[in-house]
């Protein structure tokens, strides 16, 4: 397997929590990411998916150092982007680009179309010669499925889908090795998240591209990922290959969260069977010990509340010899699943019964 482009390791992000008009004081602190670990590999997908609030988008930021984290390491081809600054880290921000959730907010009004597209060519001039810009923009905006002609336009005539194309025009301006998508699709209606996510497939193999696809449309992210990591908390919770996570989850959050994607086939729906997890999610600013997702686990015990379970192969599952690793932070990740059932014998408030997988 090749080496990764992009190598995380135990990054943290803490915003601090603080009290008081004159004198602020800290009073704690919300740990929106909170030690994750992950690989991008070169020309792939990697999926993050989780539930609002968990840390997706804050990682997405990170990763394109929009913000410094409290601690950890991202490295790229192996250097650790966190600690540059000045020309250094312009020229890895060059590499690492970002496509926004919202197509109506990330376009600056006031800029006309071959402004917005070209204006990484005024940050990085070394890119494209100024007399050529005009041109290398419309060749941008034909890629991405829009008129070459329309670079004297505005935001405001266009499209949501549009909209999008242009903040991926944008992106694809340096010609970068990475892209994070943030959640590209969610802002739009459906038959035009078909149309993106078919044009994101194309791009990535004409420009070799490796992708972040950052969603909570489970469907999505299981068309276009090639692995997936799934977030809780601050925290991923489970990552291998798209077809293991989806087909053969262990952790049991994956499988709440796998069990509310809707099923088209009552028969189907009706053999799935669906989790309903009792409680709320606490708040990233008071994580519970041991396990985070104890305090709504139907498989918790005592070992939960005191131990971290690291992100690893479950002991239970040996790993044959070049396949791919399948990733998951549960101390009985290997246990049986609990589907729902009508009069189930599962924990109250679950009304769940055993399966075996």
């Amino acid at each position: 397997m090749a080496e990764p482009i992009i190598e995380v390791r135990g990054l943290h992000k803490h915003y601090p929590l603080t009290r008081g008009v004159l004198f602020r004081k800290q009073v704690g602190e919300v740990k929106a990411v909170d030690g994750v670990d992950a690989d991008l590999f070169p020309g792939e997908t990697l999926g993050i998916v989780g539930e609002s609030g968990c840390g997706k988008s804050t990682l997405a930021r990170l990763l394109v150092h929009l913000e410094r984290p409290s601690s950890g390491q991202i490295r790229y081809k192996g250097e650790d982007i966190t600690r540059l600054s000045g020309r250094a880290l312009k020229a890895v921000r060059r590499q690492i680009q970002m496509v926004f959730q919202d197509p109506y907010t990330s376009l600056n009004p006031r800029m006309t179309v071959g402004d917005i597209v070209g204006e990484p060519y005024e940050i990085h001039p070394e890119a494209a010669p100024k007399g050529d810009r005009r041109r290398r923009v419309q060749e941008l905006l034909d890629v991405v499925g829009l008129n070459p002609e329309y670079v004297s336009r505005y935001p405001h005539q266009f499209s949501g889908g549009q909209r999008q194309r242009i903040g991926i025009a944008r992106g694809l301006a340096l010609r970068p090795e990475v892209i994070v998508a943030d959640e590209p699709v969610s802002a739009l209606d459906v038959s035009v998240q078909a149309q993106i996510v078919n044009l994101l497939e194309k791009l990535q193999d004409e420009f070799r591209l490796s992708y972040v696809f950052i969603a909570h449309d489970l469907s999505i992210v299981r068309h276009i990922s090639d692995r997936v990591g799934v977030m809780y908390l601050g925290r991923i919770v489970e990552l291998g290959r798209n077809e293991e996570i989806y087909d053969h989850p262990t952790h049991p959050y994956t499988q709440a969260l796998l069990s509310a994607v809707p099923v088209p086939d009552p028969e189907a729906r009706e053999r799935r069977g669906r989790i309903i997890l009792s409680g709320d999610v606490p708040s990233p600013a008071n994580v519970p010990s041991g396990c985070r997702f104890r305090t709504r686990c139907w498989k918790a015990q005592e070992r939960c509340a005191t131990e971290v379970p690291a992100l690893a192969v479950p002991e239970a599952f040996r790993l044959a010899e070049g396949s791919a690793r399948h990733d998951s932070a549960c101390h009985f990740a290997a246990e049986k699943r609990v589907v729902p059932g009508p009069g189930g014998d599962g924990p109250p408030g679950l009304g769940a019964r055993p399966r075996q997988d």
